[in-house]
């Protein structure tokens, strides 16, 4: 009985919270920063912290869709910083770019956004996922591979390192990368986005996804070079990489599209995640 009204307390200051700092328009402040916030209607099972693409922002971010219907469904509360604005009007973005100045300490900030929402919204800070999409995607990598215990699990889409390649990381992970088969704006080989071609070290290149597999693979001290399961039927084409340092997860989803949050998204990494 205790602990029912315990759930019940925590439920009713939540959606209070969220009626003013995690409501529609209203950004939840902390020192480095800002950020959105929405609430399952029932049970909190754990959140995921979700960093926008390029040009976004963390209120477009939870804006009704897919995903984030499916994830409100399944328990969990979904917050999404606001990144650093670009110059000339271009929207936000992150502070991770090798061999740029970091405008932002955003390990500092995306932790203290992890914290503040916990306090906030009555859930528990160690079943956080980190997830995002595009430069949101390349973010998570970063953090994932400088502070791979500042999350229960990271889920990026569509966007990993970019040149020059991390040659290791401070330790093994529990990573899902899920990436379109057709992508354009972040191919699997990824591009060069200014500076001539990819012949020119002081060019800005995005990464290999291939290349962020295997050293992925390397830092989670996986026996094998090749898969241990594969899925090949449904909307994803998935390998794991299971025979690795005890309690990391590796696991890599393809599917047939280009630039996008795919359908079917939320349902299967929240499906890895609980799995774990």
């Amino acid at each position: 009985m205790r602990a029912l009204l315990v759930s019940l307390v925590l439920l009713i200051c939540a959606q209070a919270a969220v009626a003013g700092c995690g409501a529609e328009v209203s950004a939840c402040e902390v020192d480095l920063g800002s950020y959105h916030a929405r609430l399952p209607e029932g049970e909190i099972k754990g959140a995921i912290l979700y960093l926008h693409g390029f040009g976004g922002t963390g209120e477009g971010a939870l804006r009704p869709r897919g995903w984030v219907t499916t994830a409100l469904a399944r328990g969990y509360v979904l917050i999404a910083p606001d990144g650093l604005p670009y110059a000339e009007g271009r929207g936000r973005g992150w502070s991770f770019i090798p061999g740029r100045p970091a405008r932002r300490d955003e390990h500092t900030f995306l932790t203290s956004v992890r914290d503040d929402a916990a306090a906030r919204f009555g859930f528990d800070s160690d079943r956080v996922i980190l997830s995002g999409f595009s430069v949101g995607g390349s973010m998570t990598s970063y953090m994932a591979c400088a502070a791979p215990g500042s999350f229960a699990a990271y889920a990026p889409v569509a966007g990993g390192f970019w040149r020059p390649h991390p040659t290791n990381c401070s330790g093994p992970v529990r990573l899902l990368h899920t990436h379109g088969w057709t992508d354009g704006t972040v191919p699997l080989e990824g591009r060069v986005l200014r500076g001539g071609d990819a012949t020119n070290p002081e060019a800005l290149m995005q990464g290999d996804i291939f290349y962020t597999l295997r050293l992925w693979r390397e830092v989670n001290a996986c026996h094998q070079l090749r898969a241990d399961r594969f899925v090949t039927d449904g909307p994803f084409l998935r390998r794991s990489w299971d025979h690795c340092a005890t309690g990391s997860a590796l696991e890599f989803a393809l599917f047939p599209g280009g630039h996008v949050v795919p359908e079917g998204w939320a349902e299967m990494m929240l499906d890895w995640y609980e799995g774990l």
